[in-house]
Formats: structure tokens, C-alpha cells, sequence
């Protein structure tokens, strides 16, 4: 089946990398005026009415079906009609014929530019199911647990979401305290949504490397997808050097001394065999020097 790419704030949903979308703007949550939520321009905008619209229109870069009010045909309508990529979000138990037809309809008012939603209570072998039957890039909304990011991407998501913090905490008394409170709400929750970002960033890079089949067809593609390979085989090998420290200190002879020629060429060829076009002759290098960096971070270890 052909895949469907959407374009959404300049980044290519559905082809590629996987990506990550920060900044997502519920109007139904943070209550008031749609301009006064929306005084900078948004990537993910979910609506509360129908007269945030128009503020949607000229300020968001894609409009969300909310999951909450899918059955809200009006409503719905209205929001594939302004022109602006479609986010459709699953309904709560809903089931997979109601979710793609859902989307079907938003497609014929926004000429197909629909991107599917998983959020809430996840359901990964669903998100799965949708993207293969209607070819379209589906998201998943991590906000509520960044920690199943690397699943999401496993599970062939084209990309995560994350929700923007715009809520105050409780009133204190006084000008000051309520300045001082609010300031130090905003910057908490700035760092949050930093930390969850870089949790979601994470995900992307070292698990879209893994998994994540890419066809670039630039050369800025090509070394982008390269360094996203080069920084999941950085990770695997800080792994790997601190488990051969683990090595060092339960062997009976560790350090050079105990290297085990044996176990390295059948490590060299159990490697071969997932990386056959490079083979043992190429890895055989390759690997000496992964085990001889490894010992000599165990030397330096141990001399601290």
C-alpha cells in the first residue's frame, strides 16, 4: 500500500525518520479565549468550539480531532474544513473501522491530509493494524507516560507528541507571591517539558535507528539517518565497555591477560551473520579494537 506523507510545520510525517511534535494545544483544557491561549503560533491545536476556528486557522499548524468529541459531526466537520493538516484521534474503545472511517471523512473535507492519533490508554497492536490498512502516518501522544516512547516507535509509529504545559497552579495571596509562584510553576514546568522531549528525542533517534526502515534520498538525508545510526551504535558500545568492566572483575585473569581467543572469533562470527555484506574478515578488526577500548576503560577504572 502506498504511504500517505503530511507536511506539519515543516516536518514530513509518514516518510523518514520518525519524528517528534512538541507543543500540542488542547482549547477544551485551558480554559478562555482561543487568541489569548494562542498568543504564539502552535504545531497541534485541538479546538473546544467552533469559535476557536478561526484563531486555529491563522495560528496552528495542523487541527486535532480531539478523542473526546469525535462524535461531534459538526464540529468535526468544521475542523477539516480550514484547510490545515488533520490529527484524528482515536476514541476511547473505539474500534478500528470507526477510527479509519472517521478519518476517511475528515479526508474528504481537507484533501487527505489526515494523520492518525493514538493517545491515552495505548493500544500499540491497534496503532499497528491502522497504519498498515489505511496507509496513513499515524502519532501517538506520549504526554502521560514519555516512558513508553521507544515502544510507540517499535510499535512503527511515524511519530510522538507532546503536550504543551499551560496550566497555573493553585492561587496564593498577594501580587508578589502569586508572581513568584507562577514564575517558578512556569520554569518547573518548562523543565519537565524539556526532560520529556529529550526522553522522546531519544526514543526516535536510538530506536528509529534500529528499526525504522529509511530510504534518503539527499545527501543532507543520507548523513542525517547516518548520525542517527552512528549515535544508537554510540549507546550500544558505552553498554557494552561497561559490561566488559563487569567482565574484568568476575574473571579469575582479567585485563589483557584474559582475553579468550576462542570467544572472540565466535562472537566475530555470530556478528557475520547479521552483518553478512560486511563478514568476519571486516568485523575481525572492528571488533578488536571494541574489545581492547573496552579493557583499556577498565584499566583507567581501576587506577582511579
Amino acid at each position: 500500500m502506498e504511504r500517505h506523507v503530511v507536511t506539519v510545520g515543516g516536518l514530513r510525517v509518514g516518510a523518514g525518520p520518525a519524528v517528534v511534535i512538541g507543543g500540542r494545544v488542547s482549547l477544551r483544557e485551558h480554559r478562555g479565549p482561543a487568541a489569548e491561549t494562542l498568543r504564539e503560533r502552535a504545531t497541534l491545536v485541538e479546538p473546544s468550539a467552533a469559535a476557536d476556528l478561526p484563531v486555529i486557522a491563522a495560528r496552528a499548524e495542523a487541527v486535532v480531532v480531539g478523542a473526546a468529541w469525535t462524535r461531534d459531526v459538526p464540529l468535526v466537520r468544521a475542523a477539516a474544513g480550514l484547510g490545515l493538516p488533520v490529527v484524528v484521534e482515536r476514541r476511547p474503545a473505539a474500534s478500528l473501522e470507526e477510527w479509519l472511517g472517521l478519518a476517511d471523512y475528515c479526508a474528504a473535507e481537507c484533501g487527505d491530509q489526515v494523520i492518525l492519533c493514538e493517545r491515552g490508554r495505548l493500544d500499540l497492536g491497534l496503532l499497528r493494524a491502522a497504519r498498515a490498512a489505511s496507509g496513513r502516518p499515524v502519532l501517538v501522544d506520549v504526554s502521560a507516560d514519555v516512558g513508553l516512547s521507544a515502544a510507540a516507535v517499535a510499535a512503527g509509529a511515524d511519530g510522538l507528541v507532546l503536550d504543551r504545559s499551560l496550566t497555573t497552579g493553585p492561587p496564593v495571596s498577594g501580587p508578589d507571591a502569586a508572581a513568584s509562584r507562577a514564575g517558578e510553576e512556569e520554569t518547573a514546568a518548562r523543565t519537565d517539558e524539556e526532560t520529556a522531549l529529550r526522553a522522546a528525542e531519544e526514543a526516535v533517534t536510538l530506536v528509529g535507528a534500529l528499526l525504522r526502515p529509511e530510504t534518503p534520498a539527499t545527501l543532507p538525508e543520507c548523513r542525517e539517518a547516518i548520525d542517527r545510526v552512528d549515535a544508537a551504535l554510540a549507546t550500544l558500545l558505552e553498554r557494552r565497555a561497561a559490561l566488559a568492566g563487569t567482565v574484568q572483575r568476575l574473571k579469575p585473569v582479567g585485563g589483557f591477560a584474559g582475553r579468550d581467543p576462542g570467544r572472540e572469533r565466535d562472537l566475530v562470527a555470530r556478528m557475520a551473520s547479521r552483518a553478512p555484506e560486511l563478514g568476519a574478515e571486516r568485523l575481525a578488526p572492528v571488533m578488536n579494537a571494541v574489545i581492547e577500548a573496552g579493557l583499556h576503560l577498565a584499566e583507567d577504572r581501576a587506577r582511579r
